[in-house]
This record gives structure tokens, sequence and C-alpha cells, in this order.
């Protein structure tokens, strides 16, 4: 496991390279104009010498390679820079920002795990049963479904027609005191509609892999030798079952972090979603750099951490081959 984690790490490193560097490449050729977005419709009224005095202030001249060394070495340093968008520096913009956008995919993705490995469980002890086809039909629908429908149709139901939770935010309307029990109420909401956008794989995933487990002969064996039938799903079926899951979970972080953006946005969740939104579109270098090598470094580490767990779950795996 060492071994592996070690060559990732270097693996890692040229891929964030690259990832920055196409970062400030795309931004470059992006129409907008960062220092007009800065100054906003002062701009209108400005002349080119004090849009250029404007432009080395935010340290948006020159050309882009310029600039993504600056930026990459300051860095190494741990100087992330400044957001001229945000205005204030990127370390602070994320500090503040990144605890829960990270809380809110945890508990979804927990959530997801857990309650799509109960139903895919239950659909394959009795295949082709209407438990089997419930659970298949609301995993096809789900997956169908944009997360950003899921959410609207969420906010239209618990929130405006049954009042039974919060609309969005995380505090209540006209207080700012954040509490545990006003941030599971807030959380109530983006965290099951993120979760339900990623049920359906695990669901389904863990119903082939049950069912398949089901059909082998150690699992055959372990029912003729009489035991119960929930020690041979537990006990044996799921373990093997659950190994295809695994690999699943590193592949799904991209899709979990895209899905986040679009929850904290409808719900007003005070994540990185709105920091992500205006550095996009005001090409914010420093901030948009360093939220495209955070993104990517969660995808690298959550392979990592998929191979891992399959090696630990699975004596079989040669980790040193991965």
């Amino acid at each position: 496991m060492a071994r592996l984690t070690g060559r990732r790490l270097l693996f890692a490193a040229p891929v964030l390279l690259v990832v920055t560097f196409g970062v400030f490449a795309i931004a470059a050729a992006s129409p907008f104009d960062p220092v007009k977005a800065y100054a906003g419709t002062a701009a209108l009224g400005a002349d080119q010498q004090t849009l250029d005095r404007l432009a080395a202030n935010l340290g948006v001249e020159g050309p882009f390679t310029q600039r993504w060394w600056h930026w990459l070495t300051s860095a190494l340093g741990g100087d992330l820079g400044w957001s001229p968008v945000m205005r204030q520096p990127v370390a602070q913009v994320i500090g503040e920002r990144l605890v829960w956008s990270a809380l809110l995919c945890a508990v979804a993705f927990a959530a997801a795990v857990v309650a799509g490995t109960v139903l895919g469980l239950l659909a394959a002890r009795r295949p082709g049963s209407m438990t089997d086809r419930a659970v298949t039909s609301l995993s096809y629908v789900l997956e169908a479904a944009p997360v950003f429908w899921i959410a609207l149709l969420a906010l239209w139901l618990f929130a405006l027609e049954w009042g039974a939770l919060p609309a969005g935010g995380l505090t209540d309307t006209g207080s700012d005191a954040v509490t545990l029990a006003g941030t599971l109420r807030h959380l109530a909401l983006p965290a099951g509609v993120l979760a339900l956008s990623q049920l359906p794989w695990f669901a389904l995933y863990v119903r082939q892999g049950v069912g398949d487990a089901l059909a082998e002969d150690p699992v055959r064996g372990a029912r003729a030798r009489g035991l119960a039938e929930r020690t041979v799903l537990l006990g044996h079926a799921l373990r093997s079952g659950l190994l295809p899951v695994l690999t699943l979970i590193g592949s799904r972080v991209p899709e979990l972090i895209t899905g986040a953006l679009l929850v904290e946005t409808v719900f007003s969740w005070p994540g990185i979603a709105a920091a992500t939104v205006r550095a996009a579109t005001s090409v914010d270098f420093p901030l948009l750099a360093a939220l495209t090598t955070l993104a990517t470094a969660a995808v690298l580490v959550g392979n990592l951490l998929a191979d891992l767990l399959y090696g630990l779950f699975d004596p079989r795996v040669n980790l040193d081959d991965m």
C-alpha cells in the first residue's frame, strides 16, 4: 500500500502541472476580460492607460505562461495568490467555503453508499420480485433525472408545499448563529438530493454483484450447509458483491463534485460553488487554478482510496500491479 501510494503521488505531480497549465491557457483564450470584470461599470469610462495600470496591479498582464509560472512557484511556497473578484486571498476564499462543501459531499456520499447497498441487497435477494423491479425502476429513473431538476422538485415539495425543511442557506432568516441543530436541518435537503443523484449507481452495482455472488459455488455451499439466509447474504454474498462497488467510489468523485456545485447553487449552500462560478465567468486566474487543482486532487485521492480499499477487501489483488 505504501508503494502504491508513493507511485500515485509521483504520478499526481505531472497531472496537476498539466491541469493548472491548461486552466491558464483556456482562461487566456476566453473572451472574458478580468480587468473589466474587476472594474465593473467604471471600466466603461476609463482610458487605456488606467486599464493597463489596473491589469498590472491585478497581475494579468503579459503572456499566460508567465502568469502560470508565477502562480505555480508562489503556490509551492504556500501562497495561492489574491482573488481580484472575491477581493480576498485565495487561501481564505477556499478555507471559508471548503469545509461546508466537504461536509455536504461526505454526508451525501455516505448516505448514497448505505442506502444503495441496502436497496441493492434487497433487490438481489429475490431476482424478478416486486422489490427487485421497484428498486431497479427507481434507480433508472433517478439515474436519468438531472440533479438540478431533483433539487428544484425537492425544494418545491419539502420547503414550499410542506414547509418541513428550510429552503436554503446555512442559517435561518434574520439569524447569523450557526448551531448543530440548525446546520443539520439546512443540510438535509441538499445532502438528500445529492445522495439521490449518486444512489442509483450503488444500488445497481450491489444488486448485480450480490446476484452474481449468490450463484457462485461457495455461497451455494453455505446454503447447503444449512446456514441462515441472513448469514449467507451478509457474511458471504454481500462481501463478494461489494468488491465492484469499491471500484465505483473513485469514478463517482468527479460527478459528485459537479453535482455538489449544482446543488449548492440551488440551495444557496455556502460552499465553493459560488466562488467557482464567479472565478470562471470573471477569469480569476489564481482562484480558478486553485479550485481546479483542488478538484483534480480530489479525483486522484478518490481513485487511490478505491484501489486501497479493494486491496484490503480482496487479498487476491496484487497492489503492485496497480
